[in-house]
């Protein structure tokens, strides 16, 4: 059964959905990306295998948490996602990003690496904006204290979801939808100054030594194949797994598909 709680860490409100295991064994924890919300993981959260806790949370000022101020960064986001650990006492993490989500992982192993037991990487890469992609970012700041946020949604999900599932109008479509525009200018605004302005990960990648998987949705428009192919290629013994008919919400897209990925990597890795 999945519940519901909220806690301070570190003077942010911090909302997050658990799902408990008798004995578990470890703690999936799912980080969403930019800009949704903990929602995004309740098909992983009721799929895990029994000897695993699971917690999907909302990322300050995302869905339901309040955070402490409106100064993003990647660092800021790592550092209550560790503080979020602490404050649970969470048994063997394995981080699961999509992302942003992503971006927040990482981070967060390369700050605390003894504290995190396992990665898992989707839709995601260790590479900084480039000025291009900076700009791009500013330019969209601009659209939505414009008033363009509506417009900024609509083109965004254009890019998020495959071809097939904006031609069947797959139900996440409207899910994603619904919580971008739930979010607040502020919000959208701050998170892209922060992504803007993240850290290179790249050099560290090397230095990662806990089982790791890298997913990518085969059709994804955001983050190319090669970005993946770093990830993978650069942590040692990282697994590699597309999904087909998926973009870059392939939890989302074809959880079926990503779910047995998930468990197979968690089951192999994790249990006695």
């Amino acid at each position: 059964m999945i519940e519901a709680f909220d806690l301070d860490v570190k003077g942010n409100r911090i909302f997050y959905l658990s799902k408990s295991a008798h004995q578990a064994v470890a703690s999936v924890i799912f980080i969403h990306g930019f800009p949704f919300s903990s929602a995004m993981w309740k098909g992983q959260l009721e799929a895990l295998p029994q000897q695993f806790d699971g917690i999907a949370y909302d990322i300050p000022g995302f869905g339901k948490s309040l955070p402490v101020h409106n100064f993003f960064s990647i660092d800021f986001f790592a550092r209550n996602l560790l503080g979020l650990l602490d404050s649970l006492k969470v048994k063997n993490p394995i981080l699961c990003g999509i992302s942003m989500g992503g971006y927040i992982a990482l981070r967060a192993v390369q700050i605390s690496p003894k504290d995190i037991k396992g990665l898992v990487l989707a839709d995601t890469n260790a590479i900084a904006d480039p000025d291009e992609g900076k700009l791009k970012r500013f330019a969209t700041i601009e659209q939505i204290q414009s008033g363009g946020k509506a417009e900024f949604a609509n083109g965004f999900i254009e890019n998020l979801f495959s071809e097939k599932s904006i031609a069947s109008t797959h139900p996440a479509i409207n899910l994603i939808e619904k919580i971008i525009l739930s979010t607040s200018d502020t919000t959208l605004c701050a998170a892209q100054l922060a992504l803007a302005s993240r850290t290179d990960t790249s050099s560290f990648l090397k230095d990662i030594n806990v089982p790791a998987l890298i997913i990518r949705g085969a059709e994804d428009k955001l983050m190319a194949l090669s970005q993946a192919s770093q990830l993978h290629q650069n942590i040692s013994g990282a697994t590699f797994a597309s999904i087909a008919d998926a973009g870059h919400l392939p939890n989302l897209e074809n959880p079926e598909q990503f779910n047995s990925n998930l468990n197979a990597f968690l089951n192999k890795h994790f249990l006695p």
